[in-house]
């Protein structure tokens, strides 16, 4: 037996920190607001699946993840660092705010692949060849699969010379 062994009280629970039981309901929120709001939609109709279907399945997903989040914290609570990283925190926001102003202008693939690049390589500190990778295939991956695959149609650029290359 070691001495930590002998100090540590078997049985004994730390509590939960605040910043993740807000976490934790922020989810469920956001769960609960798919659930209802998707159901206004739809869940089936006389083809198949209706428009509100995959809002609901997430919004389920994600207060039945938030439910076994609270009760994998209460059987052991992680330990969390003394705050956020206001950085981080600051980066995405603004980060987001900008792909939102200029979407419209440069388009989803070459917008995402600018978004993804800027957190991956500066603020990820990942090496070129695995963040073009990745933001190649996250951005052309998913103007794809939502163009393609799920028949949403997303924005294309508005200047003229990106437009006519497929941006």
């Amino acid at each position: 037996m070691t001495t930590e062994s002998l100090m540590a009280k078997p049985g004994t629970k730390g509590r939960i920190a605040k910043s993740v039981l807000a976490g934790i309901g922020a989810f469920v929120v956001v769960g609960v607001y798919a659930l209802v709001s998707s159901l206004g939609l739809g869940l089936w109709t006389s083809l198949g699946p209706g428009p509100g279907l995959f809002p609901f399945a997430m919004g389920a997903l994600l207060v039945a993840m938030s439910v076994l989040w609270l009760l994998q914290e209460l059987r052991r609570p992680s330990e969390t660092p003394g705050g956020a990283d206001l950085g981080l925190v600051i980066a995405v926001v603004v980060s987001l705010a900008v792909l939102a102003a200029v979407l419209d202008l440069i388009g989803f693939q070459l917008g995402m692949f600018l978004f993804l690049m800027f957190h991956l390589k500066v603020r990820g500190h990942r090496g070129w060849p695995s963040s073009l990778i990745i933001a190649l295939a996250g951005s052309v991956g998913a103007f794809y699969a939502f163009n393609y695959g799920l028949n949403v149609t997303l924005p294309a650029a508005g200047i003229p010379f990106l437009n006519s290359i497929g941006l």
